[in-house]
C-alpha cells in the first residue's frame, strides 16, 4: 500500500510539472531548436538541388550591332571626355571668309579656343563666343575645325591638312627669303615674322569686360622667351594705349613693323612690368 501511495504522489507531481507555465529559458531552447531545424533543411536543399538552371536553358547568342548603328555610336563617343556626352556632329558649309585656322583647343560641349589669322596673316587666340570678325562669332571648337556663325548660318573652318609639311631643302629652294626668316626665328632673333609665328594674343575678360590681352606661346617658344614674356602674362597697354576691348588686339598688329620698337605693359601676378620689343628687319 505504501508503494502505491508513493507512485500516486509521483504521478501527481509530474502532472503539476507539465501544467506549469513556460519560462524564458524554455522559449529560448525551442527557438534555437527551430533555427537548427531550418538550417538543416537548407543544407539538405542545397545538396539535392541541381546546380544548373531548371528547364532547357540555352546561353544567349552574341548580338552584333549593325554597321550604321555602330558608326552612329562611335561618332557620339568622346574617348577624352568620357563623363560628358559628345556634341553631335556639326553640319554646315565651308566658310568663304579669308581665314586660316592654325590650332584648336576643344573642351566638352563645343567650348575652347582657337588660333585664327585673317587676310593680314595676324594670328589671334579667340575663345568660343568671341568674334573672329565683326558680326562673325566663334560658335564652337572641335579638334580639327571650328564653327562660325555668319548671318544666322553655321559655317565650318578646317585645319589645312591637304598635304605633308615640305622638306627643308624644298622650302629653301622655293622661298629662300621665308626660309631665312624661319632660321632667324630658330636662332632667337625677333622679327615681325617670328612674332606672328611664335606669339599669340587673345582678349582676356574679367568682371564682364576686357582687361587685357593674354599672351600665349606658340611653336617651340624661342620668340616668346626672347621677347621677355612668361606664361600667364597679360598685356594691358601697347605703345601707351590701354587695352579695353577685344578689338584692341589690332594694336599689336599695327605696331608690328620691321625695325620698330614695341613697348607693352605686362601684368604679371600683382605687378605691372614694362617690356620693349625691338623688331629686326
Amino acid at each position: 500500500m505504501a508503494r502505491t501511495a508513493d507512485d500516486g504522489v509521483a504521478r501527481r507531481g509530474l502532472a503539476l510539472a507539465a501544467l506549469r507555465p513556460l519560462t524564458f529559458h524554455d522559449l529560448l531552447w525551442w527557438l534555437l531548436a527551430a533555427i537548427n531545424a531550418l538550417l538543416a533543411a537548407a543544407i539538405v536543399w542545397a545538396l539535392v538541388t541541381p546546380l544548373s538552371p531548371l528547364g532547357d536553358w540555352q546561353p544567349a547568342s552574341v548580338r552584333l550591332i549593325p554597321q550604321a548603328e555602330r558608326a552612329a555610336l562611335y561618332a557620339a563617343f568622346d574617348p577624352f571626355h568620357r563623363t560628358v556626352s559628345a556634341a553631335p556632329a556639326d553640319s554646315g558649309a565651308v566658310t568663304t571668309l579669308a581665314l586660316t585656322l592654325y590650332a584648336t583647343r576643344a573642351t566638352p560641349g563645343g567650348g575652347g579656343s582657337a588660333i585664327i589669322a585673317g587676310a593680314d596673316g595676324v594670328q589671334q587666340v579667340i575663345r568660343a563666343g568671341g568674334e573672329v570678325q565683326p558680326g562673325v562669332p566663334l560658335a564652337a571648337v572641335a579638334f580639327d575645325h571650328v564653327v562660325l556663325s555668319r548671318n544666322g548660318a553655321r559655317e565650318m573652318l578646317y585645319l589645312d591638312q591637304s598635304g605633308p609639311a615640305p622638306a627643308a631643302e624644298a622650302l629653301v629652294a622655293e622661298n629662300p627669303v621665308r626660309a631665312t626668316k624661319i632660321a632667324r626665328a630658330e636662332a632667337g632673333e625677333i622679327t615681325v615674322e617670328t612674332v606672328r609665328r611664335g606669339i599669340g594674343f587673345g582678349p582676356h575678360a574679367a568682371g564682364g569686360r576686357v582687361i587685357g590681352l593674354e599672351v600665349l606661346q606658340q611653336g617651340y617658344g624661342q620668340t616668346f622667351r626672347a621677347a621677355g614674356f612668361q606664361p600667364g602674362d597679360l598685356v594691358t597697354a601697347v605703345n601707351g594705349q590701354p587695352v579695353r576691348s577685344a578689338g584692341d588686339a589690332a594694336l599689336v598688329a599695327g605696331a608690328l613693323k620691321p625695325g620698330a620698337t614695341v613697348t607693352v605693359t605686362v601684368q604679371r601676378g600683382d605687378r605691372q612690368l614694362p617690356l620693349a620689343i625691338t623688331l629686326g628687319q
